[in-house]
């Protein structure tokens, strides 16, 4: 199993939310970690397609000094499983609901795969400009109609429908484009799995996770499971960064 160099310099939790969300789902998972005194950050996702997420998250992963655990939820873990591999202080992975796509393989086709999700049915297609302005490309939002019922079925609807309302589009890319080398292959990684997830489809996130040897947590709880159960996904970061962080002067093989 891959591990770290031995070094002295702290751990930083990388927190990479999934399209259709912003940074703002994980504040519940970073009000513990930071009582439990680790180093955490959430970036921006831009959600304009797997190479240009990946290789932005992989400059941002490349600029912390020290090692990181990276976490994606939904998209955000095909964003980390690749922008990780090119970023080689990144000790560990989290996927939270999350995708962990092989080399070649685009998050659409593998969602019509699903007998779980619902998520085609409830998205709205619109339009944002490209290049110099003259052109437009495809990005997808949900429905507000349909968001609760097919991403946060388990939150109280006033909160579902804050979250319809700030919800951030992602563009056609995202679903479209193959993915690359994944990190995975050579990282240790874990997986959170929301039994009641009709987003990305609990059982796409099931085979993904054990094809990539994830140590598995199961959570009863929709898409949204950092939102619904923040202290059930902060443990699990919390042991992932345990088992990856090796005290200065402890090597691994």
């Amino acid at each position: 199993m891959a591990q770290q160099t031995a070094t002295a310099a702290p751990l930083t939790v990388v927190l990479v939310h999934g399209a259709y969300a912003d940074a703002s789902s994980w504040n519940g998972v970073i009000e513990r970690l930071q009582a439990a005194g680790l180093r955490v950050t959430a970036p921006a996702n831009p959600l304009r397609g797997i190479s240009i997420d990946s290789a932005y998250t992989a400059s941002f992963l490349k600029q912390i000094p020290g090692p990181v655990l990276a976490v994606g939820h939904s998209y955000g873990g095909a964003v980390i499983s690749n922008a990780a591999t090119g970023a080689p202080n990144v000790v560990g992975l989290v996927f939270v609901a999350a995708f962990a796509p092989d080399e070649g393989e685009n998050l659409g086709e593998v969602e019509n795969g699903s007998k779980d999700s619902v998520l085609g049915t409830a998205l709205v297609p619109l339009r944002y400009p490209i290049g110099d302005g003259t052109q437009t490309a495809v990005e997808f939002a949900i429905d507000p109609a349909k968001f609760h019922d097919a991403f946060a079925a388990d939150l109280p609807a006033g909160q579902a429908a804050l979250m319809a309302a700030t919800q951030r589009p992602a563009a056609e890319l995202a679903f479209t484009e193959p993915s690359g080398p994944p990190a995975w292959k050579h990282l240790p990684s874990w997986t959170v799995l929301a039994t009641g997830d009709k987003a990305a489809g609990t059982d796409v996130i099931r085979s993904q996770a054990e094809r990539a040897g994830a140590t598995i947590t199961e959570a009863h709880g929709s898409h949204v499971i950092m939102v619904s159960q923040p202290g059930t996904v902060a443990d699990v970061i919390m042991t992932a960064a345990a088992a990856v962080h090796l005290p200065a002067g402890d090597g691994a093989s």
